[in-house]
């Protein structure tokens, strides 16, 4: 849409939000834009029929499991019968005055991509932060309501701007626990969906793994209870941490339980949510970017690479191979060619390292230890699988790290010109 502002003598804009719920849809035209106005009306619920000879290939992705029908030609008149809504976008403004012109006569708005005044409805810039739904008409200017639509997303996220009415239990109201996965410490990291909900906390149950600047961040009246579980030293037991997510959200609450990583990958997050379905308290999940992945990538180690492995593993490295509570199956690692990244294992590397080293790993497989992950204390030291353990007491390596076994630690990305 062009950002020439509309006249005013024309009206103002009516401001409406259309339930278009198994409602038939036209939209005529095939690419990016038509493309964009899809995915709307999809999470809309509506019946879309894209009208078009050629369309891209996301669209094309949506036609096989019948999310949307496909009328493989030009636009026809008659093709806008039934519809309760239409979208004109494709490159040719003659075809678009056309579907225009008939939804006008069959009194169906008509959203027309290349010429705003021209159409019967502006579609606004919106965006989605639960069932919380955002729109923003820019008098013309596409990028203006983009802009302002962004910011305020931006604001009810990092809780700038109060969403008072969604945060307030209210006397009587029942309380929920959200676990949210934190990502791997850096607070950018974290998910839209998972600062929300620290937003909108009443109380946060947080690791120090979690990302603490959110913390700080937080209105004076929101508790925050210190859960951190040190390595090899104090510890919040498991059990306390599930009798307080329940307390609080028995006593009307929001509560966040944030974690470092991904609450599902060694965090304990299915026992906390356990704990919480077994005294009937309602849960949400938000995964979170699990270290195993986001610190070896922020170090620019790519834990799968095309033509060279196929495969990697995750393993937990906090009980030593030989120990009689260790549930790894350490000889079939040791028989991999892939990817091993190790989580929790600074303290166990010797013992890991010399337990895949029998079990067939070369001793000359490259390894790289990344301390400190996505914080600005992050660091690499790179080795092999038989000098690991003498490269961590050199370097003096203390949690937390995550260490990755495999080819992939010796790609390097190309240098920048």
């Amino acid at each position: 849409m062009n950002a020439t502002p509309v006249d005013p003598a024309s009206g103002v804009v009516y401001p409406v939000g259309l339930r278009l719920l198994d409602r038939p849809v036209v939209v005529v035209g095939g690419g990016q834009v038509a493309h964009r106005r899809v995915a709307g009306l999809l999470e809309a619920r509506a019946r879309v029929t894209v009208v078009s000879p050629e369309v891209t290939p996301a669209l094309e992705a949506l036609v096989g499991p019948g999310a949307v029908t496909w009328v493989r030609r030009r636009y026809a008149p008659g093709d806008l019968a039934g519809a309760w809504y239409a979208v004109a976008a494709t490159d040719d403004p003659a075809v678009n005055a056309a579907v225009a012109e008939e939804a006008e006569r069959a009194r169906v708005f008509c959203a027309r991509a290349d010429d705003r005044a021209s159409s019967s409805v502006w579609t606004p810039a919106t965006g989605r932060l639960g069932d919380l739904v955002v729109g923003v008409h820019g008098g013309g200017d596409p990028q203006r309501a983009v802009g302002v639509r962004d910011a305020v997303l931006a604001g009810l996220t990092d809780g700038t701007i109060a969403d008072r009415a969604a945060r307030s239990p209210g006397s009587g109201a029942a309380g929920s626990v959200v676990l949210v996965g934190g990502g791997p410490g850096d607070p950018g990291l974290i998910t839209v969906r998972g600062k929300q909900a620290v937003s909108q906390a009443d109380v946060v149950v947080a690791d120090h793994l979690a990302p603490q600047s959110l913390l700080s961040s937080l209105p004076p009246d929101v508790e925050v209870i210190d859960a951190s579980k040190l390595p090899r030293g104090r510890s919040m037991k498991q059990e306390q941490i599930n009798a307080l997510l329940v307390e609080h959200a028995r006593a009307g609450r929001r509560v966040v339980r944030l974690k470092g990583g991904d609450p599902f990958v060694f965090g304990r997050g299915m026992e906390e949510l356990e704990a919480c379905a077994v005294a009937g308290v309602p849960v949400e999940v938000v995964p979170g970017v699990t270290s195993a992945i986001g610190v070896p990538g922020l170090a620019g180690i790519p834990v799968t690479h095309r033509g060279l492995t196929h495969e990697f593993v995750v393993v937990s490295g906090h009980v030593p191979p030989g120990d009689p509570s260790s549930l790894v199956d350490w000889p079939a690692l040791g028989r991999l060619r892939g990817t091993v990244v190790v989580l929790m294992g600074v303290d166990t590397a010797p013992a890991i390292a010399a337990a895949l080293v029998e079990h067939g790993r070369d001793p000359a497989t490259p390894v790289a230890v990344v301390a400190d992950g996505s914080t600005p204390a992050q660091r690499t030291v790179r080795t092999t699988l038989g000098e690991l353990p003498r490269a961590i007491v050199e370097e003096g390596i203390r949690p937390p790290a995550v260490w990755v076994i495999g080819e992939v630690v010796a790609l390097q990305p190309p240098a920048r010109h």
